[in-house]
């Protein structure tokens, strides 16, 4: 595995990638949970949305980063971070792995490097969200893993 950092080049591949990784949380999670007019409201352009997000991850002038893994040549992986060096705190915006890549450590070796670059812009502690969905569950695993701790939080969503 080899992780790089991003190029212009990149964008379209992540977008795509970003798509289909999370596209089953949207349509067979998210949907489902909470009916069809909040996932209409809050999420019905999920895809739309997330081609204006990823192509705004990557912004050095804003310490805002994004690093790749690949295997072989093929995309495995992906992880985007934004750091606020006057409060000293960095955060994973987006991770995301290739369902047959998962397991592999690819996750880990990409949230260590991006930690490496929160630390070397003075970072000294990272935010790292995920859904409470069961989708997520195995994120949730994963960040405990890396020795983050969750906070309990609650949302809620109703119709008018």
């Amino acid at each position: 595995m080899f992780i790089r950092s991003y190029v212009h080049s990149d964008l379209a591949r992540l977008i795509e990638f970003t798509i289909e990784t999370f596209g089953p949380f949207y349509e067979e999670s998210f949907r489902p949970l909470v009916g069809e007019t909040i996932f209409g409201i809050q999420h019905g352009n999920w895809r739309d949305d997330y081609h204006k997000q990823v192509a705004g991850l990557h912004d050095p002038d804003q310490h805002k980063y994004v690093a790749i893994a690949e295997e072989s040549g093929v995309l495995a992986g992906y992880v985007a971070w934004a750091v606020e060096p006057d409060r000293r705190h960095g955060e994973v915006t987006i991770l995301a792995v290739a369902a047959q890549h998962r397991r592999a450590n690819i996750g880990t070796a990409l949230c260590e490097h991006a930690f490496d670059g929160m630390r070397s812009l003075g970072a000294e502690v990272v935010k790292i969200g995920t859904g409470g969905d069961d989708f997520h569950a195995p994120a949730r695993g994963f960040y405990e893993c890396l020795g983050c701790v969750k906070l309990p939080v609650a949302v809620y969503y109703r119709t008018l």
